[in-house]
């Protein structure tokens, strides 16, 4: 079986849709499935406004039904809603074609940050966006059970795994006054760094990442450091040297960075929303509360050991056998009920 999967973000991009699609690619093929990829690499780019390092594709009817044909695809999945995934959706639509898509991020929060545009307005676009699919893939089954809330159709559950040999306890020391309270991620408006960064709290808060806002919230918060962008072992042995992570996102629909600080031990600090609060859940793994600050405090006193047996559970392998399964669901067509089939989660991969 072979999956073409149109993103429009891709190496050298940082971020959970890079990372995700990347494992999946790995992990379906010991299931016998060739994952292909149709990225801004074929095509021309800019700089996105805002966010110099991200580049957007410029892609053309033409050229995308080209790679689409030459593919030689069994079944199509659309990870995101930008130039490339609206091409793409405009192909198979064109042609009669079933399709998949996954729902990554809370567009309607991010576009009404910065633009006086409704976010009922953008919820209504991505609905019509998603509305082709036979599935639409969704992280948790909270955010599922939003999505067909919202009026989204054929919504299903599509887990996210961890790399638990990578991020893993370990024997590190920062060599900086503890606790070490860390944030991983873009450094950007929307991963909202300030409620963070505002904290007192005692030892050191440290960020590792990059991104628009870092040179801005160096300059204003001396009192943190600020590591840049790790990658493999460094990010690892950073992970474990923390005694708590702290996710001050609000936005996030989930967060492979919380499964990676769990998967190393470390506790995680959060607000009681999206993302953490389905990652989690009620499981004394992490401390939710509307107090960023208490919750960095609670979390101090979370069980390590706990927070890796969380982690233990959720495997890449799992991941990749949900995505196939809802894959072949909407590569038979789909429902035409309107139904979620969000809680629908069969056992075992089959043709």
């Amino acid at each position: 079986m072979k999956v073409l999967v149109a993103t429009d973000a891709w190496h050298p991009q940082v971020n959970g849709v890079v990372q995700t699609l990347t494992m999946m690619s790995q992990a379906t093929q010991a299931l016998g499935v060739e994952m292909v990829f149709l990225t801004p690499e074929s095509f021309r780019t800019v700089a996105m406004p805002g966010y110099t390092d991200i580049r957007l594709a410029l892609p053309t009817p033409a050229k995308v039904a080209r790679l689409i044909e030459d593919a030689k695809a069994d079944a199509i999945h659309i990870a995101t809603e930008g130039p490339i995934g609206l091409l793409v959706r405009q192909y198979c639509a064109s042609r009669g074609l079933a399709v998949s898509s996954s729902f990554h991020t809370r567009f309607p929060e991010y576009v009404s940050a910065r633009l006086p545009i409704p976010e009922s307005w953008v919820w209504a676009v991505l609905r019509w966006f998603h509305s082709l699919s036979g599935s639409v893939m969704a992280a948790t089954p909270p955010l599922a059970q939003e999505l067909t809330s919202r009026g989204f159709a054929n919504v299903r559950i599509w887990p996210r795994g961890v790399d638990a040999n990578l991020f893993r306890p370990r024997d590190v020391d920062l060599g900086l006054p503890r606790p070490v309270f860390l944030s991983v991620g873009r450094v950007a408006v929307e991963k909202n760094l300030e409620a963070f960064l505002d904290l007192d709290l005692p030892g050191t808060k440290v960020v590792v990442g990059d991104g628009p806002q870092r040179m801005s919230l160096e300059r204003r918060y001396k009192d943190a450091m600020f590591l840049g962008e790790r990658f493999g072992e460094k990010l690892a042995e950073t992970y474990a040297a923390a005694d708590v992570f702290v996710f001050p996102s609000k936005t996030d629909t989930f967060g492979l960075v919380l499964l990676e600080a769990l998967a190393s031990g470390v506790p995680v600090a959060a607000f009681p929303v999206t993302g953490p609060k389905d990652v989690i859940g009620t499981v004394p793994v992490g401390a939710l509360n509307d107090d960023l600050r208490a919750a960095c405090l609670a979390a101090l006193d979370l069980s390590r050991e706990d927070c890796r047996a969380f982690a233990l559970e959720r495997s890449w392998d799992a991941s990749a056998q949900a995505f196939l399964r809802n894959i072949l669901v909407a590569s038979r067509g789909r429902t035409g009920t309107g139904q979620s089939q969000a809680v629908a989660t069969p056992t075992r991969l089959s043709a």
